[in-house]
């Protein structure tokens, strides 16, 4: 039987309880052997400078130690230049060609998928798999929604990680937004202290 792999891209400045939320979901709703994070490197539509990269690996490996299911693949933030989807999912595709991938993206990313380099390609790869937010119907493109895609529930946590950096420079607690080793981590590195970022 083919290998059903998640993949779970972003930024990840810093991870949080609902990505860890939704990550589980598509393991249940979709029937996943394991999802890969893969955080990016250069995201080529972020605007704001990002925390290092090492740092925000080092805050996944934490997240995600002791669950099996959850994979970390840093493979974009050892890639020179702009982080592309397309590319990321040529490699996964050549590593396991019999495996049906699954890209695991927002509502926002949907609605704007036709602007991603490749994006045709990327969809004669694998299946989108769209977190919605309860009772709003996801929109997209035309031309994305002829092809195949699944709707994820979305667990009902209202985090971000934008909120997350802009409490830790106002010197709030992130405990409960966050698993506890990461909290540990962003207060033993002195992150986003300096300034909230957008």
């Amino acid at each position: 039987m083919a290998e059903r792999l998640g993949l779970f891209g972003g930024s990840f400045d810093p991870v949080h309880r609902a990505h860890l939320a939704l990550a589980e979901a598509a393991l249940t709703a979709l029937a996943l052997d394991r999802v890969l994070w893969l955080p990016a490197g250069q995201p080529w539509q972020k605007t704001r400078a990002m925390t290092p990269a090492a740092d925000r690996v080092a805050m996944l490996r934490l997240a995600l130690a002791g669950q099996p299911r959850f994979v970390l693949d840093p493979r974009e933030t050892e890639r020179c230049g702009p982080s592309y989807t397309l590319d990321t999912v040529r490699e996964l595709r050549a590593e396991h060609p019999a495996a049906r991938l699954f890209l695991l993206i927002g509502q926002d990313q949907f609605a704007g998928f036709h602007t991603w380099k490749g994006w045709r390609e990327i969809l004669q790869q694998l299946e989108l798999a769209v977190a919605a937010r309860p009772g709003v119907e996801p929109g997209a493109d035309p031309q994305v929604l002829q092809h195949r895609w699944h709707r994820l529930p979305l667990p009902p946590l209202a985090i971000s990680s934008t909120a997350i950096r802009a409490r830790v420079a106002a010197g709030e607690p992130i405990d409960d937004l966050v698993p506890p080793e990461v909290a540990r981590y962003i207060d033993r590195q002195g992150l986003y202290r300096a300034a909230s970022g957008s």
